[in-house]
């Protein structure tokens, strides 16, 4: 994570995602050619008050996660590049991280790239018969993204198709060890959770598991006057 000074307007709550104000188009046409060159690809970006959130990852489909020197390589380009064209006025907080395993979902194209994750949802509508969803990403476009949350009694997908403007918020599930077989358990065995206990919270047996590495998310942290 990057921190640097700049006084920009308070916004109210909420944040500005990518496209969605002038200050955001600005930092973004700074922040794609380099991350382009790097060969990473700008995943988000973010406004919450007086700070820019700059969210960067490998490509879709990369089988590797961003590493720390790839991230504060990232961090020194955009910070020197942000020192020359000065674009946005006053004063500012930027942050330059990566998203992590479990990565919030905010535009058609987070979820175009997930397709195939279990993702957790929930629905603005507070009157809504499913508020929750979760379930595995089976198809996303331009408007709704299709969630796979069962299978009925003759074994046929239940899918809901969810339009993006309808979502409160949405995440990446990781799954920790092997994913659940359909149908639950055999008759006479007993289900195993397959999430692991959090670092730090006791399990039943007394033990606390290891957390692992892939549950860090690299961000790097740089002060400027």
């Amino acid at each position: 994570m990057t921190t640097m000074t700049n006084e920009a307007p308070t916004r109210a709550e909420g944040g500005l995602t990518m496209g969605s104000h002038p200050a955001i188009d600005r930092l973004r046409e700074i922040v794609i050619p380099i991350v382009d060159d790097l060969g990473l690809d700008l995943y988000d970006l973010e406004q919450r008050g007086g700070t820019f959130r700059v969210t960067v990852d490998t490509p879709p489909g990369s089988e590797r996660g961003i590493d720390l020197d790839e991230l504060a390589l990232v961090t020194r380009s955009i910070s020197r590049e942000l020192d020359h064209v000065d674009p946005i006025p006053g004063r500012y907080t930027l942050e330059v991280t990566s998203p992590g395993v479990e990565r919030t979902l905010r535009t058609p194209e987070h979820f175009a790239r997930e397709i195939g994750k279990t993702v957790s949802v929930r629905l603005r509508d507070p009157e809504a018969a499913e508020r929750r969803l979760n379930g595995l990403l089976v198809a996303a476009d331009a408007d709704t993204a299709t969630i796979r949350v069962g299978i009925d009694d003759e074994g046929q997908p239940l899918d809901r198709v969810i339009r993006f403007d309808g979502i409160d918020r949405a995440r990446t599930v990781f799954e920790w060890g092997p994913a659940p077989k359909p149908g639950g358990p055999k008759k006479g065995q007993k289900s195993r959770a397959n999430r692991a206990t959090p670092l730090g919270a006791e399990s039943s047996g007394g033990e606390v598991p290891v957390r692992d590495s892939q549950d860090i998310t690299p961000s790097t942290t740089e002060e400027t006057p």
